[in-house]
């Protein structure tokens, strides 16, 4: 159910406004700041609010089970014990200190928790992993969502949200939020036109595509003064309500905003358990962090595997599949099995964590032509990469990701495990020692489709976030 005519809009919001107001709770939010170094971090925590719209999500599915995330927020009743909420994720600060700069200096990262306003008072416990990747207890707060200090009353909405596709009932759906940064007044019809669009292509992608019901899509933009957002290695500097920005980390192609407040107090003027950040651009770029956000630059001509791609990291903690390309993270000097779902150590190949998508006589690892492939893409990141140094049109680097999909596309033809799931070396940003499910898949490189073991991943988050609906089958 798209819709195409702003004059829905206010029959929508009052729909959904009718309907969550019936029985949910407020939404209570605590900032907090995370702060360290490659080997120390601490907490503080900045301000506890109620959000202006109760709370989106279904209160029968309060805990999560999942096992994912770099992190996970716990909240449990002061006085008896009992565990009311639970969420894993990630955060900015936890991909910082695996840079270089965090050897070097400490820093700061506002981070937020939302959850259900409580009847009591509660603790709000941070959990970290630890070396073996199991979590640990790494800072809590007590909270009395009743207390003076506790922010009741906030400002009208920059902007107004825009329904563009709605299910139904905030708490029976799973919320996803657009926002735009780097459109201005004058574009808010073009930012609408590519919420829709991408949302669209997002429900023509498996399991995505079955699941369309069990989604609500807004979306939400805060004129610019300017069109795009910032790209300082290229000297373009734009103001913008959400700071969103290329070049995070160093990385050229990363797409986040640091101002995690910034995010949150224009997010909360919609229904949301996810965001998808809009950038007004043309340069490829992106990025996507596990139950944070995720972003895409809108007007790529890859712009639609952007959205998914992306939107898998943040919706379901997967994990990169490619290898080749540069990061700004460093490697761990040891290998332990990683919490995402997509990618394996294969520590133990007889219980390999998607065992039951392989089948007996498939072979772990599983072959396939890295050799080839390893070779021809020292040749195309070198291209890239000279691209990007001399600044050359995006045209040129478009037309190399074409030809370098065109490439792994002959490549794999035909080859004996093309479509099997099994375990093949080259995941995670490493060559060596890390497998992923698939030969191809959206998480290894810009193919239109999940694997079979990401879109199981991507159909338990659905699950844990919507009321099941009849789902049509995948096709095979």
């Amino acid at each position: 159910m798209f819709f195409s005519r702003s004059a829905l809009f206010s029959a929508a919001v009052l729909c959904f406004t009718q309907l969550a107001q019936a029985a949910q709770p407020a939404t209570i939010r605590v900032d907090y700041l995370h702060s360290g170094n490659a080997t120390t971090e601490n907490y503080a925590l900045e301000r506890v609010l109620v959000e202006p719209l109760p709370w989106p999500g279904n209160l029968k599915q309060a805990i999560d089970n999942s096992g994912l995330g770099n992190n996970k927020v716990e909240v449990t009743d002061l006085k008896t014990g009992e565990l009311l909420y639970s969420r894993g994720f990630s955060t900015v600060f936890g991909e910082w200190r695996s840079t270089d700069e965090a050897a070097k200096i400490s820093r700061g990262f506002e981070e937020s928790v939302r959850f259900a306003k409580p009847e009591h008072p509660v603790k709000v416990s941070i959990y970290k992993r630890d070396e073996q990747n199991h979590f640990v207890p790494t800072w809590s707060v007590e909270i009395n969502t009743d207390a003076q200090d506790v922010i009741r009353k906030q400002g009208p909405a920059p902007a107004k949200p825009i329904p563009i596709h709605v299910s139904g009932r905030s708490e029976d759906k799973v919320d996803l939020l657009i926002l735009g940064d780097g459109y201005t007044a004058s574009q808010m019809a073009k930012f609408k036109a590519d919420a829709t669009r991408l949302s669209q292509h997002l429900f023509e992608v498996s399991p995505f595509k079955e699941h369309a019901k069990d989604f609500n899509v807004w979306a939400m933009a805060v004129p610019t003064p300017e069109s795009g957002v910032s790209r300082p290695s290229t000297g373009v500097h734009h103001a913008s309500a959400l700071g969103a920005r290329y070049d995070i980390f160093g990385s050229e192609r990363y797409v986040l905003t640091t101002d995690n407040r910034a995010l949150r107090d224009i997010a909360q003027y919609a229904p949301y358990e996810f965001i998808e950040i809009l950038v007004n651009n043309d340069t490829y770029g992106g990025g996507g962090i596990f139950g944070q956000f995720s972003t895409a630059a809108a007007k790529n001509d890859w712009a639609n595997y952007l959205f998914v791609h992306e939107f898998g990291h943040h919706f379901a903690g997967l994990a990169d599949e490619y290898y080749t390309s540069p990061v700004a993270y460093q490697p761990s000097s040891t290998k332990v099995e990683p919490w995402e779902p997509n990618v394996t150590a294969l520590l133990d190949p007889a219980h390999v964590k998607w065992q039951d998508k392989v089948k007996p006589e498939t072979p772990l690892p599983t072959a396939w032509p890295k050799e080839a492939y390893d070779q021809h893409a020292k040749v195309y990141q070198k291209i890239r990469a000279d691209l990007r140094a001399n600044n050359r049109p995006e045209s040129e680097m478009n037309a190399l990701f074409r030809e370098d999909l065109a490439y792994s596309n002959k490549l794999f033809a035909g080859t004996k495990f093309e479509h099997t799931i099994g375990a093949f070396e080259g995941a995670n940003y490493e060559s060596t020692g890390y497998y992923r499910p698939a030969m191809q898949c959206i998480m290894f490189n810009r193919t239109d489709q999940f694997c079979d073991v990401c879109s199981a991943a991507v159909e338990r988050v659905i699950q844990m976030y919507s009321t099941p609906t009849n789902v049509t089958p995948k096709s095979k």
